[in-house]
């Protein structure tokens, strides 16, 4: 692995960080209704931590073979993100309800965002066709470990982007209440619809 292919790795992965989707949505959400957005962040890196691993193991192969295996995993996502942007547009969460939110437990919202982001099919699809791209099997390390670090590199990009993001909404919507659930509402509406996209995708290839 070169420094250019690094460089060349990170500049995609920003962009693709940089894409808003269920992750920004949750990122949002959390900004809004919690203290802190660490524990948010936390899981959703949590789940792209986990899909590294299956990628570098080798399993990513194992599972997009396997009949059925990816279908189950796609419609189990799309129906947990689509419940999640229901419950956000039912209870829309705004910077003055954090007393009430902050009881939510650490773990609670970590494994949202651990949820979100594992459970996410594309992203496995995306981890197994873009890592390999970027590493060298004639390189002095193992391929395991190029993979490895390529995935920490973008799981630190998606620190960075996701925390701004989050911290973001709370501060610049902290005094702005009707603005907050408005952008609420639209991460609802984005996660909602990324779930319903995913089922419509399945259903047409059946």
């Amino acid at each position: 692995m070169t420094f250019g292919m690094i460089a060349a790795f990170w500049a995609v992965s920003f962009l693709l960080v940089l894409t808003p989707g269920a992750d920004w949505a949750y990122a949002i959400t959390a900004g809004l209704r919690y203290r802190s957005v660490l524990p948010a962040v936390s899981g959703l890196l949590a789940g792209y931590l986990a899909i590294t691993v299956v990628v570098a193991a080798g399993a990513a192969a194992l599972i997009t073979s396997t009949p059925g295996a990816l279908t189950v995993l796609t419609l189990a996502g799309a129906a947990y993100l689509g419940w999640l942007g229901i419950t956000t547009l039912l209870n829309p969460p705004t910077p003055q309800s954090d007393s009430r939110s902050a009881q939510s437990s650490w773990l609670g919202q970590a494994g949202r965002g651990a949820l979100i982001s594992g459970f996410n099919p594309k992203a496995l699809l995306l981890f197994l066709a873009l890592l390999p791209q970027f590493t060298d099997p004639s390189a002095g390390w193992p391929l395991t470990a190029q993979l490895i670090t390529l995935g920490c590199l973008h799981m630190a990009m998606c620190g960075v982007v996701y925390g701004l993001v989050g911290t973001g909404s709370k501060v610049v919507l902290r005094a702005r209440p009707a603005a907050a659930r408005f952008v609420a509402r639209c991460s609802g509406v984005a996660m909602t619809a990324i779930g319903a996209g995913l089922l419509v995708e399945q259903f047409l290839r059946l």
